[in-house]
């Protein structure tokens, strides 16, 4: 099984990205991780970014609004929640707040493996492969920063 797959949806010129990682943690932990502000603001983000504040309204249609300070300055990400099924799986939309173009999704997924659990990021309706490139760094980095918040990260699959 690969770290990370690329797909072009064949009904569209969107390309959709699929990160994975296997973290020593339980699915109950890392949804907590993922939903709660005070956790999101300690692991989100790849290395060099920092989440000074994360809102989260965990609803269907609720929102999430999540800063990443950068050397030059702040973006912040808006989600507004689709699914919620806790400990097992979020979906929501993904934009920066100041783009005024489509949506895309995000599916997370978490599922017990023995004593882990599979972290799985399925990024849609991404605009192109330019913006999945760096979508993936973002994911492998937050990722990279779950699994050492939760002090016990034991490696991509």
């Amino acid at each position: 099984m690969t770290d990370s797959e690329a797909a072009a949806d064949p009904d569209s010129t969107s390309v959709t990205l699929v990160v994975r990682r296997l973290i020593s943690a339980t699915a109950d932990t890392l949804f907590d991780a993922w939903t709660k502000p005070a956790d999101l603001m300690s692991w989100w983000g790849p290395g060099g970014v920092a989440c000074p504040e994360a809102q989260v309204d965990l609803r269907v249609g609720g929102r999430c609004r999540i800063a990443n300070r950068f050397p030059d300055g702040v973006v912040w990400i808006l989600w507004e929640f689709e699914v919620i099924e806790p400990p097992h799986k979020l979906v929501y939309t993904w934009r920066l707040e100041q783009s005024s173009g489509a949506s895309e999704r995000v599916t997370v997924r978490f599922e017990p493996r023995d004593n882990a659990t599979e972290v799985i990021v399925i990024h849609e309706r991404i605009r192109d492969v330019a913006t999945r490139d760096r979508h993936e760094h973002g994911w492998h980095g937050c990722l990279d920063g779950l699994a050492e918040y939760v002090g016990k990260g034991s490696g991509a699959l």
